[in-house]
């Protein structure tokens, strides 16, 4: 079987999505899975250009972006021809243009099986506010928080202090901002303040026009569990993050050392228990499919969970939370990327 192994991508996690390819066509081209599959990688660019077969195996060996450079915009919709012989789409593009929908409504065009949750359980699981809703109308628990338009933000001087104002009584402090459409921490901030509201909210609306507040949770635990399966998808072991810095934000997630995996996570069964229900019950929320990682927070003190997000393509490096999630759950990593196939064609439909 063909597999298109797509990476790369406009986003900001360009480098991510590089090592997750890397660790992917290792395990395709591993033990029973070299006997079953023929993997094509396919490099998106940062200037969104699809780089040809030769380009794209060469990126995938050294494991190193090619450099930015401006892009004839008829480019962008120039394939390679391989392209077109693929059997099986595995995208693994992490953030804007990579989980948001937008690749899997291409793929959905092509009319060709991929990996992962349809557009609409990629639009909605990348969008926080969209998310929220979805997780609030399935009763799952949440944090306060407040969703805020860019134009509140850059508006005239009477209208900003007001929004703040309604922030401040709405959420308090400390509070969490959020660009509601990126991945892996870009543009967020922890606030304890007005002066650090006001800052965070002007940073957060350069990344998006749709921006999220959070209320802090006080002490908690961060948990996260992995989800495998379509209709009657199950739930992995649960890990917890632990960290030096103050949040998780993009430098401790991806500096080495910064943070701590610890799987599984030394919890009470009867909490785990709630947490897989929980990460499965969110999975179907958004209409997840394939794979998906589900983060927690939790209060010994009180013994509360309450959801905080869902990442529907995460990092898949050997040393990414999800495929150690599956790990210790008892599904080795070229088995997991071979149900992953397996779960796309079932999903999506046969190859062509």
């Amino acid at each position: 079987m063909r597999v298109g192994l797509l990476f790369g991508g406009r986003s900001g996690e360009h480098e991510v999505s590089i090592n997750s390819a890397r660790a992917i066509a290792n395990a395709f081209r591993s033990g029973q899975n070299a006997e079953k599959y023929q993997v094509t990688p396919f490099y998106i660019k940062k200037n969104g250009v699809w780089a040809n077969h030769l380009t794209s195996e060469a990126v995938l060996n050294q494991g190193v972006a090619l450099p930015d450079e401006p892009a004839i915009p008829f480019q962008r919709w120039q394939f390679p021809l391989e392209a077109a012989d693929m059997d099986v789409w595995f995208p693994i593009l992490h953030g804007p243009n990579g989980e948001d929908g937008t690749i899997q409504g291409l793929l959905t065009l092509m009319q060709v099986p991929y990996v992962g949750s349809g557009v609409l359980g990629s639009c909605v699981g990348m969008d926080k506010l969209a998310m929220k809703m979805a997780f609030a109308q399935a009763g799952l628990p949440q944090v306060n928080y407040v969703g805020v338009e860019r134009n509140e933000i850059w508006s005239n001087p009477c209208v900003f202090p007001k929004l703040c104002d309604d922030i401040e009584a709405k959420v308090g402090y400390p509070c969490f901002v959020k660009p509601a459409n990126l991945g892996s921490s870009v543009g967020i901030a922890k606030v304890r303040n007005r002066a650090e509201l006001e800052a965070a909210l002007d940073s957060a609306a350069s990344y998006d026009h749709r921006i999220i507040v959070e209320a802090g949770f006080g002490e908690i635990r961060e948990v996260e569990c992995a989800v495998l399966g379509n209709e009657n998808p199950k739930a992995s072991v649960i890990g917890e993050i632990s960290y030096d810095a103050d949040f998780y934000d993009y430098e401790t997630k991806y500096t080495d050392g910064r943070a701590q995996l610890h799987i599984p996570a030394d919890l009470p069964a009867e909490v785990v228990e709630r947490l897989q229900a929980m990460a499965i019950q969110a999975f179907k929320a958004v209409d997840g499919a394939g794979l998906g990682r589900l983060d927690f927070f939790y209060q010994t003190t009180t013994g509360q969970i309450v959801i905080n997000e869902i990442n529907t393509l995460p990092g898949f490096t050997a040393f990414s939370m999800y495929p150690q999630l599956w790990q210790v759950s008892g599904i080795d990593f070229p088995d997991l990327v071979d149900q992953l196939v397996q779960l796309a064609i079932a999903y999506h439909g046969k190859p062509n």
